[in-house]
């Protein structure tokens, strides 16, 4: 089938039998990561999307988990994030996501960990790079957008499990809090 040539199936790859420049029927790919028309020249790289997330912490121990609001893991929890936009750093994204999603500021950033994830959106897999930060609020007081959330809680990361989490990267970064928090 087309698509065996293409990328795995529901990748962006996968979506690109016509070159999205001139048109032109494209040949089967020696790299499904790459677009390579040879009537225009036109190379296209198809690289993960960058994600971040950070673990909020309050001087109590507990941390800011989100109840997602819509699919993908709808109900899951998750620590405030999303994904990057064109021209913003990390830490302003991460600011930006706190806000939106707990109506906090977030203080000293730090990295955690880093987890590639795949994220269905209707029909496409985003292939994506998550990266994990722990972080401070400069309140206690949520005030989550339910639009973007369903909820927005501070939980005692001992009693929260690691399969509630809502990705598998998020998951395994949620299992990397526990062990550097000493839990």
């Amino acid at each position: 089938s087309m698509s065996s040539w293409l990328g795995p199936s529901g990748t962006p790859a996968s979506l690109f039998a016509f070159c999205p420049r001139c048109g032109r029927d494209l040949p089967p790919r020696s790299d499904p990561k790459c677009l390579d028309c040879p009537k225009c020249g036109l190379r296209y790289y198809f690289n993960p999307t960058v994600a971040a997330a950070a673990f909020v912490r309050r001087p109590d121990g507990r941390v800011l988990l989100i109840r997602r609001a819509r699919e993908p893991a709808m109900g899951k929890l998750a620590p405030p994030g999303g994904f990057i936009d064109e021209g913003e750093t990390v830490e302003e994204a991460l600011r930006r996501e706190g806000r939106e999603e707990g109506g906090l500021s977030l203080k000293r950033l730090e990295f955690l960990t880093s987890r590639p994830n795949s994220y269905r959106y209707r029909e496409v897999v985003y292939p994506v790079l998550d990266l994990f930060f722990t972080a401070e609020a400069d309140s206690e007081v949520v005030s989550p957008d339910l639009h973007e959330v369903a909820s927005a809680e501070w939980l005692n990361p001992a009693d929260v499990s690691p399969d509630d989490m809502a990705f598998v990267s998020t998951r395994a970064a949620f299992i990397e809090y526990l062990r550097r928090a000493g839990h």
